[in-house]
């Protein structure tokens, strides 16, 4: 079997946070055009917002499927974020995933809105958020969510309610994740050790999508891409990064290196080549349709793939997998 033919599922491709406003809707367009299936825009604080972005890159293309990852659930009344991806969803039927999830807790705290239970937070927004896209008439007096006999009117209940995915780690997290929602977004670096842990860990009840975020590079040599993904790297060391990295082979050794190493820029420099293609989606064609490959071995249902450098020239590159 080739390494093409092993890619059980078509990776997606990452809307990078910073692109230039008016490149954002031909970096759409082209995606769509090489023929990726599906787009992720991203919300992080202090960049564009997720909903406003996926409004426009729905109405700019014809079949590409757009999610959005990540909403956090604590800025926004569920209420009201139903209605916004109800909207979405009636507009451009069968092309919406909502990701939700309970925000970096530096952003959060820095707006004022990160809660004493995040966990609780977001187990009560999801099931009233996929209750309400579904049609149906809530009340919940729960520590976070209170509604009182709240529905969508039923002109504005799409036909096809999207699909309710979380943005989480951690072992609680990822077991919310599993009860309520209809998949998980695992953020990078998601190598295969890791999803397999992940899915472990969500111990979804029924049909449940997986989506692998990775720092990917296409090159004809391996090299080049794995120089391409050394930068965004260097944060893995980082104790939040901890779930990630605690099932690889070499986990004891990457926090040697990161201890030892003088910055994260040194750290990410240093990382052999062997551990940089298993952190990352880096090299040939072949060899990244591979590490696709193994990601769904593992359990993930979709590869997101974020552009390194030039994010224009590497969505061409990218493309290469397909």
């Amino acid at each position: 079997m080739s390494p093409r033919d092993a890619v059980r599922t078509r990776p997606a491709v990452l809307l990078p946070r910073d692109l230039p406003a008016g490149a954002v809707l031909p970096y759409a367009r082209r995606a769509e055009a090489l023929g990726f299936h599906e787009l992720w825009v991203v919300e992080d604080l202090g960049f564009r917002g997720g909903f406003a972005q996926a409004a426009a890159v729905l109405a700019a293309t014809s079949r590409l499927r757009v999610a959005v990852g990540i909403l956090p659930a604590a800025v926004r009344n569920v209420a009201f974020a139903a209605m916004e991806a109800a909207t979405l969803a009636q507009l451009f039927p069968g092309r919406l995933t909502v990701g939700v999830g309970h925000g970096m807790p530096g952003w959060m705290r820095s707006v004022g809105a990160w809660p004493p239970q995040p966990l609780a937070l977001l187990e009560e927004h999801v099931q009233a958020l996929r209750a309400l896209l579904r049609g149906e008439r809530v009340s919940a007096e729960g520590r976070y969510v209170r509604l009182d006999e709240v529905a969508l009117d039923p002109s504005a209940v799409p036909d096809e309610p999207p699909d309710v995915v979380l943005g989480v780690r951690g072992p609680r997290s990822l077991a919310v994740s599993g009860r309520v929602a209809d998949g998980t977004v695992l953020a990078e670096p998601c190598a295969p050790e890791y999803v397999r842990a992940a899915v472990a860990q969500i111990a979804p009840t029924g049909p449940h999508r997986v989506v692998t975020y990775d720092v990917a590079s296409v090159r004809d040599a391996t090299a080049a891409a794995v120089e391409d993904v050394r930068p965004a790297l260097a944060w893995v060391g980082d104790p939040d990064w901890a779930p990630h990295l605690a099932p690889l082979p070499f986990a004891e050794e990457l926090a040697a290196l990161r201890a030892s190493a003088a910055t994260r820029e040194h750290f990410a420099r240093a990382l052999p080549q062997a551990w940089v293609t298993r952190l990352a989606l880096a090299g040939t064609p072949d060899e990244v349709r591979a590490g696709i490959a193994a990601r769904a071995a593992a359990g993930a249902t979709t590869s997101v793939l974020l552009p390194t450098g030039d994010p224009v020239a590497a969505l061409d590159r990218l493309a290469g997998v397909l």
